[in-house]
């Protein structure tokens, strides 16, 4: 029964956070849900019980998924200790949990003479260059991406990144389709 008590306090808490950020009135909350604003007032201090039935439509008026409100994990588990994991002319990093719908790696490209094969998924790639030169390839283009820069594209381009002149290290962030491509398939770019 306490650990009851307990989600319905983060909730409850997450509920008046959120509509206080967009800077929303309970009126104006209300208006948005179709709910009284003494129902939400309630609920966000505890003399009404957090149900579906309200939780819902707040959720979708403070445009949050319920997942976002309901969410009691602790932070024990803030810090990321990455891992490497080798494969060819690359090692990569998870930088995050495959939870959600970004992903965050960090790569390390040894040159090659190899030309790398170009591919297209759905979805953005975005990445910054840490240390060296990482040649990107995005069809017929060549672009040298240097340290300190960054490159970002569609990726229904095709699309290939290699290290130019020594050893290069990137972070790249993709979304779900990203990863599939990427981590799975051992290519980069």
């Amino acid at each position: 029964m306490a650990e009851l008590h307990q989600i319905e306090q983060v909730v409850r808490t997450r509920l008046r956070s959120l509509r206080n950020t967009l800077g929303l009135s309970l009126d104006e909350l209300a208006a948005r849900a179709n709910l009284s604003a003494s129902t939400i007032s309630r609920v966000e201090t505890g003399k009404r019980t957090v149900s579906l039935d309200v939780l819902l439509p707040l959720a979708e008026a403070l445009q949050v998924g319920l997942d976002a409100l309901l969410d009691v994990r602790s932070d024990d588990d803030v810090v990321i200790r990455p891992v490497a994991s080798s494969s060819g002319v690359r090692t990569t990093w998870m930088l995050g949990r495959a939870t959600g719908n970004t992903i965050a790696v960090k790569i390390r490209l040894v040159p090659t003479d190899r030309v790398p094969e170009q591919r297209v998924h759905p979805g953005h790639d975005w990445f910054f260059v840490i240390e060296g030169r990482v040649r990107l390839l995005l069809g017929e283009r060549e672009i040298m991406v240097e340290t300190g820069e960054a490159a970002e594209f569609a990726t229904m381009t095709p699309h290939a990144c290699a290290a130019s002149d020594g050893p290069a290290e990137l972070i790249m962030i993709f979304d779900r389709d990203g990863q599939r491509a990427h981590v799975h398939h051992g290519s980069v770019g």
